[in-house]
């Protein structure tokens, strides 16, 4: 079985990611997603909890009829070469590294795995949502449903904008 690892921090989980995971998908078995700076929530850079992140994740595969995945917590540990070996060491085995992160990748690459950098789809990030939120843009369009009305459930986008004040 041919399983890929995604790694990003999901602040919120949006289409674009979405997307990645479809496409993935297409040429593997499974998917495992790490969710990155798992122990940080309540910051303007990552106002969502790792519970809630998963949740989120979750939320849109079930609605995508998505059902070949596992969801991991991958603390920081600022230190390149533990963090990649702890990922190694406590998530399932992976044939390829997934990640819009350029940092990601380099410690990937470094220990010499076949790290993927993804496309980014113009003008959808984690960071331009939270963004629009913050200056009541609209933002819901960038997210499936379920995520825009999980994050209206939890008070996720009060919570941004007071964390950026």
């Amino acid at each position: 079985m041919k399983r890929a690892l995604f790694i990003g921090r999901f602040q919120p989980f949006h289409n674009a990611h979405l997307k990645v995971v479809k496409d993935i998908l297409k040429n593997f078995d499974e998917i495992t997603i790490a969710i990155g700076s798992s122990k940080e929530k309540n910051t303007a850079e990552n106002p969502f909890s790792y519970i809630e992140r998963k949740k989120m994740v979750e939320k849109a595969l079930k609605s995508n009829k998505i059902k070949k995945y596992s969801i991991y917590p991958v603390p920081d540990l600022y230190n390149d070469r533990k963090w990649a070996g702890y990922i190694k060491k406590n998530l399932p085995e992976f044939d390829a590294v997934y990640s819009g992160n350029l940092w990601t990748l380099k410690c990937f690459r470094k220990n010499k795995l076949n790290a993927k950098k993804i496309r980014i789809m113009q003008g959808i990030s984690s960071t331009i949502i939270r963004n629009r939120i913050i200056k009541n843009k609209s933002w819901k369009k960038y997210v499936p449903k379920e995520i825009a009305d999980y994050i209206g459930k939890i008070k996720g986008a009060e919570r941004i904008k007071k964390l950026r004040l």
